[in-house]
């Protein structure tokens, strides 16, 4: 039985979709079997992917409003033990379409719970948003990981997510976890970046995953050759934290690394 795993955060920028694919690519390589789900209208991890968006027919759109199953819209990509539910532009128009439906913020969950005998993890590219789309995410998964930039406005926010998810909990799943904040764009020769690790360790301890992600000139240029870092450049500083990521993921799961 798999697990379902939304990344969350509704700030923009904080490194949501570079950690959804790559964590991906990474237990992929690792030899589990992962879905990623892109529940993001801006479809950045279906492009990340080398999948033309273009020529997505069906994705997540489709899967919200029930109109096929999930299983007819995955696809293979090039990432080992990677498939995909893409996203498009259209995406844009769930919420609206889904306000006035009964269960509205269950459809992602009824959609994909068969999905979870397929395969090993399951992952939800999340809009940098707390509406709709986020609130069937997180209904649907059984833990989420926050990304957190180490940056100035790092922790800003991060209240208004963790009341949404307590939100979440009370109403609509009381199963779901915090699977961990994971630390991301961190350059260790600022001040500040190690300013915001001390901060979040402090307040959040063991909910912090030991890796951090640093920042890394390759892990930027990967996407725009429709990449994962691990098939870009494997060598590279994001390839290792992300494997890194994945290990201590498998770790805490009680996996075999």
């Amino acid at each position: 039985m798999g697990k379902i795993i939304a990344i969350a955060n509704q700030k923009g920028g904080v490194g949501k979709t570079t950690t959804t694919v790559n964590l991906a690519a990474s237990l992929g390589v690792l030899e589990k079997k992962v879905l990623l789900i892109d529940a993001d209208p801006q479809a950045n991890a279906t492009s990340g992917l080398g999948i033309d968006v273009e020529s997505v027919d069906l994705g997540t759109y489709q899967v919200l409003e029930h109109s096929c199953s999930a299983k007819e819209t995955i696809i293979k990509t090039s990432s080992p033990n990677v498939d995909l539910i893409p996203s498009h532009i259209d995406l844009v128009a769930i919420e609206i379409e889904l306000v006035d439906k009964d269960d509205r913020e269950y459809m992602m969950k009824k959609a994909i719970v068969d999905l979870k005998e397929d395969y090993d993890y399951i992952l939800i590219d999340c809009a940098p948003s707390l509406g709709l789309l986020t609130l069937n995410a997180l209904t649907a998964a059984d833990s989420v990981i926050i990304p957190i930039q180490c940056e100035y406005f790092a922790l800003e926010g991060l209240g208004k997510l963790l009341n949404t998810i307590k939100s979440v909990q009370r109403i609509h799943n009381p199963d779901l976890d915090i699977e961990g904040m994971v630390l991301t764009m961190y350059d260790a020769r600022l001040r500040l970046s190690n300013q915001v690790v001390e901060e979040v360790k402090k307040h959040f301890s063991d909910m912090v995953f030991d890796t951090i992600i640093q920042r890394n000139v390759r892990l930027g240029e990967a996407p725009s050759y429709g990449e994962s870092i691990i098939k870009y450049d494997a060598s590279s500083k994001g390839a290792v934290n992300y494997l890194n990521m994945a290990n201590e993921l498998l770790k805490k799961n009680k996996e075999k690394v």
